[in-house]
């Protein structure tokens, strides 16, 4: 007979190829999860080279894959190891479910990719459904335009895996903001399976940062991040080119690289900062969401965390979204700034030194998010805390019958 356990477990499987969106959602993620519950325990399954930069809060722990990186021609190849990408992606997948089988969570959280890079959660999805675990895919507000999202999601098989595999689909965000699968070809009895969590609130925790910016943070400044910053070079530089400009703009901006901005352009971004009286920067900051609690406003790319951050601590907000190689950001922002959320400057319009010096000193200016009202638009924590609790108390037995009712 089978041993009754008293804790339950919960695995998040987050794919990490580049960058620190999905690692820092599904951190936030577990994190709530078992402050929700003390007989909760999570581990994070991820490809970030960074992960062991963060802490975690007890019962949450992590397992790092072999990374692998997206080049720009679309292909993937190992981050580290010089080994061939199909030999990686086998270790990956073979020590996903490796992890799978001897943790034998009792939900389990898959992160915007169906099936996982390439196909390699599908030998653990098949493993858990079997024994009857929950499983979860979770999706951000905004996936990208919704013809290149059919032509990607057909490649990867993926809306045949949403009805093969999954038990719910989370939208960590709002159908009136946003619809992630706007435009796909879904059946009807996926779309019963998506519940709309509401986007997810953000804590800050205390603040550790360099001594050369101690300065500046101590009074009202800019906080000027483009995320892990793989891509936001160009974020950065016209920022630095707008204070070059007007050397008189009233707050002083305080620029976070990113990890994964190349050294030798950030050495450049630097030697720039430098000779500005009224700019610092730093490369990195794991408690980024600190930074933003102390700022004035914030110039951002506009990713998913960057903005449940902005409104979790009602940031005023300039967005410059990137259009390429998705428009994620770009939809994000125009809806979020159609609705008075934030302030969005096409980047196009932003190469003007002019016009970004104009808009960073209305920055400070504009309403904050909290001047409109959206029910439940932060209510995402909450909700993936109730629905989890729901697959929890449901037990293996109790997904199976859940299972049947819906191909009844």
């Amino acid at each position: 007979m089978a041993i009754r356990r008293h804790h339950k477990r919960v695995l998040i499987y987050s794919h990490d190829s580049f960058g620190l969106g999905h690692l820092r959602r599904c951190r936030a993620i577990a994190h709530s999860l078992v402050e929700a519950d003390p007989a909760v325990s999570v581990l994070i399954l991820s490809g970030s080279p960074i992960i062991g930069s963060f802490d975690f809060r007890s019962r949450v722990d992590f397992v790092r894959v072999p990374g692998v990186i997206k080049l720009r021609n679309g292909e993937y190849v190992s981050l580290n190891l010089h080994i061939d990408i199909d030999d990686t992606l086998a270790m990956r997948s073979s020590i996903i479910r490796h992890a799978a089988d001897i943790f034998d969570p009792d939900l389990l959280i898959v992160d915007k990719e169906p099936l996982g890079l390439r196909g390699e959660v599908r030998d653990t999805l098949d493993l858990l459904k079997c024994r009857g675990t929950a499983l979860i895919l979770g999706l951000r507000d905004v996936m990208d335009d919704p013809e290149a999202l059919e032509s990607e999601w057909e490649r990867k098989q993926a809306v045949p895996a949403l009805s093969e595999y999954y038990d719910e689909i989370w939208v960590y965000g709002l159908s009136q903001i946003c619809d992630p699968l706007a435009g796909l070809s879904v059946p009807q009895s996926v779309r019963r399976r998506i519940a709309y969590t509401g986007y997810l609130r953000r804590s800050a925790v205390e603040l550790q940062v360099a001594p050369e910016v101690q300065g500046i943070i101590g009074s009202d400044f800019l906080l000027v991040t483009p995320g892990g910053g793989g891509d936001g070079e160009r974020l950065i530089d016209l920022v630095l080119s707008a204070y070059e400009y007007d050397g008189a703009i009233p707050f002083p901006a305080l620029l976070v690289f990113g990890p994964f901005m190349l050294p030798e352009q950030r050495a450049v971004f630097a030697d720039r900062a430098s000779r500005l009286n009224n700019v610092r920067a730093i490369t990195f900051n794991a408690r980024l969401e600190s930074l933003m609690a102390r700022a004035a406003g914030v110039v951002a790319m506009g990713g998913y965390n960057t903005f449940c951050e902005i409104l979790s601590f009602d940031k005023r907000a300039l967005i410059v979204p990137r259009t390429a190689p998705r428009l994620e950001q770009f939809i994000r922002a125009q809806r979020a700034a159609g609705l008075g959320l934030l302030t969005m400057l096409p980047e196009q319009e932003g190469r003007d030194p002019r016009v970004m010096a104009a808009a960073l000193r209305h920055l400070t200016e504009q309403p904050p998010p909290s001047t409109v009202h959206i029910p439940g638009l932060l209510d995402g924590m909450l909700t993936v805390n109730r629905l989890a609790r729901k697959w929890l108390d449901k037990g293996r037995a109790g997904c199976f019958a859940a299972r049947e009712r819906l191909e009844a």
